[in-house]
């Protein structure tokens, strides 16, 4: 895998919650660049740009610094959140080489549709979003494309289940719950409930009941 993008930053002057805060609500969004035995550099890039990256999957950058003409190339390793979990407020970037050996979280994307939800009252649900795995920069994916076509209910897909590219690695655990298919509970007492007023409920006698009105009429 190659940098697709270019990520221009510039240094932070100054450090510290402060003046990260004011970096953030001038639209930037501060990083801290580290690696290769470097000290590590305090740097800001334009918060918008930065996410729409990540968010489409982006890992792995071409560093443009200002003022310098090096050129380095960085893997996303760690992004933070806000107290609420919503919005990224900081990222660290490590150097790397392509043909450095490197541990990432990978995206995986979800194709087919389960043949489980063919059942009523079955939901689909991804415990993960994300796989953990270790290979040469270079073969670093942007994604993993999982088949869920043949996912049924009680048959989970367990990460060691998903088939990876070549050159990738598993890190995570094995027997962790990717996605499953389940059916809710209240779907499973309507059937049960059904089934069992069809076989333990007896007919109404219409017959008997019309003469036992008329033999009072009498």
């Amino acid at each position: 895998m190659q940098a697709k993008h270019k990520l221009e930053v510039q240094r932070r002057e100054r450090t510290g919650s402060r003046y990260a805060r004011r970096a953030r609500a001038a639209g930037r969004l501060p990083c801290v660049i580290y690696g290769h035995g470097q000290e590590p550099l305090h740097v800001e890039t334009d918060h918008k740009q930065a996410i729409r990256y990540f968010e489409s999957g982006e890992r792995l950058f071409d560093l443009a610094l200002q003022g310098e003409s090096k050129a380095e190339t960085v893997l996303l390793k760690d992004l933070q959140f806000d107290y609420l979990g919503n919005n990224v407020v900081h990222c660290d970037l490590v150097r790397v080489d392509l043909d450095e050996v490197v541990e990432a979280n990978v995206h995986l994307h979800f194709v087919g549709e389960a043949k489980g939800l063919k059942h009523a009252g079955a939901i689909l649900t991804h415990s993960i979003t994300e796989l953990h795995v270790e290979c040469k920069v270079r073969h670093l994916p942007e994604e993993i494309r999982v088949d869920i076509s043949g996912l049924d209910t009680g048959h989970p897909l367990l990460a060691r289940d998903i088939p990876l590219p070549d050159g990738l690695e598993l890190k995570a655990e094995g027997d962790v719950v990717v996605a499953q298919v389940t059916v809710t509970k209240a779907a499973d007492e309507t059937a049960e409930g059904a089934t069992t007023e069809g076989e333990g409920s007896e007919p109404e006698v219409i017959t008997a009941k019309k003469e036992e009105e008329g033999e009072k009429k009498d």
